[in-house]
């Protein structure tokens, strides 16, 4: 069984224990429970992010990157984050994505305004690099779907989704494809069941979004790509097929999206 984590977090101050860097041991924890593949997240308010991301794929055959700058973090784009990432997107070859990028107007991190400026721009920057984009969305599916469609963006994955039935038709019907979290799983998300019970098969993505979000059983436990099995299990039982039938169809979704195919297995 080979399993892809489309979206992990793996920045040194989340994986550090007593000042060791336990990185490495996660990563070969997530290798011995099958999931053989990786996107890390460059994403955040920071270029030192976008740079832990890519130094992580190049110095990992089967890890790869995306770079952006996170919703909450609008307010504070740094000055020369726009031409980073584009050069990136554009040269870099571990680098398959732009985000995670987005709308999120559950939390008052940075204003709306603000972020559907910069959203715009990073847009504009992957359909200039020919790149998918990885999408954060919450409480803005709406407006996320109506400048999507102004952009003219129709390739990437709403990662982590947590809207309902008629929120996935529409990303759907522009190209999109959905990714699930360990949200998934808690009791509390029966819309999100629904969608991952009937999502096409050929549009579906896993994902940790670790160190946040592990399954159940693990809630409460930092996340770490391993943990994507419990997620997996989960969605499958919800679809009625076998877990490796997933693992094989969500991760030819993830080479297909991001251009993994031949890179690496």
């Amino acid at each position: 069984m080979t399993l892809t984590d489309s979206h992990c977090h793996l920045e040194a101050a989340d994986f550090t224990v007593d000042g060791a860097d336990q990185r490495a041991e996660v990563i070969a924890r997530a290798r011995a429970a099958g999931v053989r593949r990786l996107i890390c997240v460059g994403s955040g308010g920071t270029i030192a992010q976008i740079d832990n991301a890519v130094a992580f794929a190049e110095a990992h055959d089967f890890i790869w990157a995306t770079v952006g700058i996170h919703p909450h973090d609008s307010v504070d784009l740094p000055p020369d984050a726009l031409a980073i990432v584009e050069k990136l997107a554009a040269t870099h070859p571990r680098v398959v994505a732009v985000g995670e990028i987005g709308l999120d107007f559950y939390y008052d991190h940075s204003p709306p305004d603000v972020q559907r400026a910069v959203f715009r721009s990073f847009l504009g920057v992957a359909r200039r690099t020919h790149k998918p984009v990885t999408l954060h969305v919450r409480d803005a599916h709406d407006e996320t779907l109506a400048i999507l469609g102004e952009e003219q963006i129709t390739s990437g994955v709403v990662h982590c989704f947590t809207g309902n039935r008629a929120d996935a038709e529409r990303y759907l019907a522009k190209g999109l494809h959905l990714s699930f979290s360990g949200i998934v799983t808690f009791k509390s998300a029966a819309q999100i069941k629904e969608v991952a019970a009937t999502v096409p098969l050929d549009r579906i993505l896993l994902e940790t979004d670790c160190p946040y979000l592990a399954p159940v059983p693990l809630r409460g436990k930092k996340n770490e790509p391993a943990y994507l099995v419990h997620t997996a299990a989960f969605v499958a039982a919800l679809r009625g097929i076998s877990v490796a039938e997933l693992a094989a169809a969500s991760s030819a979704n993830c080479d297909r999206l991001f251009g993994l195919t031949g890179l690496s297995s």
